[in-house]
């Protein structure tokens, strides 16, 4: 009898479910790191989204350069938000977490499984729309030899995607 339930659970520990709490738990400690970060050391940063908005490592491009934000108060203003949204972001993928783990024991994943889409989709956000799309495009960060993020925001992107599509994968979920 007791060796049953160790093969039970041995098989729930290599299961769909514990594999999305720990992706979760992963990109939630994640995030909070880096909200801790930016708010423990706000100028290294802060330098960072200052030069991206105002392209003033870029190719000079006059046909470009009519997007540039030069303005401190804006920028510094973008870099708050782009912080709230991170610690918002690291919030709801804790509680996510938080929900994997009940559900672990408990059973009913559903609600888990919402909450991790929600941090995870507002993580995307972040990386792809924000960094990825309008600091690499519209800012033309990647023309910066300097102050490129891509690569980061794009090794975030696809570590998100990847959580994203293991918590959505068909297969032997318990019942929820």
């Amino acid at each position: 009898m007791a060796r049953g339930r160790v093969r039970g659970r041995m098989r729930e520990l290599g299961g769909l479910p514990v594999a999305a709490t720990a992706l979760t738990a992963t990109v939630a400690v994640y995030v909070l790191l880096v909200v801790f970060g930016n708010v423990t050391d706000f100028g290294t940063n802060r330098d960072f989204v200052r030069h991206v908005l105002a392209m003033d490592t870029t190719f000079k491009d006059d046909d470009l350069m009519w997007r540039a934000v030069t303005s401190r108060p804006l920028q510094d203003l973008a870099y708050v938000l782009i912080i709230v949204w991170e610690a918002a972001t690291a919030a709801v993928l804790l509680t996510a977490t938080v929900r994997w783990v009940r559900a672990l024991r408990r059973g009913g994943y559903e609600r888990a499984r919402r909450t991790a889409t929600l941090g995870l989709v507002m993580f995307l956000l972040l990386f792809g729309l924000g960094f990825i799309a309008i600091g690499g495009e519209w800012f033309a960060m990647w023309q910066s030899a300097r102050w490129n993020g891509l690569g980061a925001a794009e090794r975030n992107f696809v570590v998100a995607g990847l959580v994203l599509l293991v918590i959505h994968l068909p297969g032997r979920w318990p019942a929820d």
